[in-house]
């Protein structure tokens, strides 16, 4: 079926069908609609809109609070519409207070987004993974939650309640946030940024019986796991933020370099994408096909 004009799934049904189905979902990041996919064509089950690259692939800025709901939810219909699998995203700290939080969760829900995260830092909000985090009050944060969960659409869309009390009040504290924030409706718990493989196991132990999102963040405060280890300590979603992301920037940059050295790319093209098998990927047959199918001779 072509792909422009076949049938959209279902992305939060299919999300939770995916939960009960698989013991590990990997879900490598985005950061436009190319990348994910990217994500899709190399056969992954879920896209994560990335926050951190949604800020960087915009603004070309950090992600510390610059990006507002709107351009973070135009970016979510973007990926949404590129790919037929489900969409994970980053929706920040909801950007506001509870009746904020509502107005997120259903811009998100109505783009076609399965399921969301947000977190209890104080706004502006700063990556995970940096220093000079603060969290709001425990009490605003359930609140947060109990509204996000009242505010969805379809009871399959995934809310995701985050924590970053780890760098800022320590681990018990984020372990009882943790547990307040599935009481009060979260389907999936993410503590951010534990420090330690003993932190890592401690979390799985401590949150037994509740659904939880390891971030397998590169290069950041979370020492490297396998997967073999997320797997026996029972995490359920495992995102990689980052990966495509840093890759491009490497990449783009290393090409960049030889061109302004060489002045032409003569001497990187092996390095490069073909360009036919590109048009290929992002859909030029399908266009094609259609043009063909609904547009005369006459006007072509």
């Amino acid at each position: 079926m072509n792909r422009l004009i076949r049938q959209k799934i279902n992305g939060p049904r299919r999300l939770r069908e995916l939960m009960n189905s698989k013991d590990l979902i990997l879900a490598p990041g985005a950061y436009d609609a190319l990348s994910a996919r990217l994500i899709e064509l190399t056969g992954f089950d879920v896209v994560y809109m990335t926050g951190f690259g949604t800020a960087a692939s915009m603004l070309g800025y950090p992600d510390v609070g610059l990006i507002t709901m709107h351009e973070m939810v135009d970016n979510a219909k973007r990926i949404v519409d590129a790919v037929n699998i489900p969409v994970i995203a980053d929706a920040d700290t909801g950007y506001g207070n509870p009746i904020n939080v509502i107005r997120t969760v259903q811009e998100y829900e109505r783009v076609g987004v399965a399921g969301i995260h947000i977190e209890d830092q104080v706004f502006p909000k700063k990556c995970g993974h940096i220093t000079g985090k603060q969290v709001i009050p425990l009490e605003e944060m359930v609140e947060k939650v109990s509204a996000a969960k009242d505010a969805k659409l379809s009871k399959d869309f995934v809310l995701i309640a985050r924590t970053d009390a780890i760098a800022v009040e320590g681990l018990d504290s984020a372990l009882e946030r943790a547990k307040e924030y599935y009481r009060a409706g979260a389907d999936v718990i993410f503590v951010e940024a534990p420090e330690s493989r003993e932190q890592i196991e401690i979390i799985s132990k401590e949150l037994k019986g509740i659904p939880l999102l390891f971030n397998w963040a590169e290069g950041g405060r979370t020492p490297p796991v396998t997967l073999e280890v997320l797997r026996k300590l029972g995490y359920k979603i495992v995102i990689f933020p980052i990966s495509t992301l840093l890759a491009a920037t490497k990449a783009i940059k290393e090409v960049l370099e030889e061109i302004n050295k060489d002045g032409t790319p003569i001497n990187v093209m092996n390095r490069l994408y073909p360009f036919k098998d590109f048009l290929d990927f992002i859909g030029l047959p399908e266009v094609q096909e259609l043009e063909r199918k609904y547009i005369t001779k006459s006007r072509t």
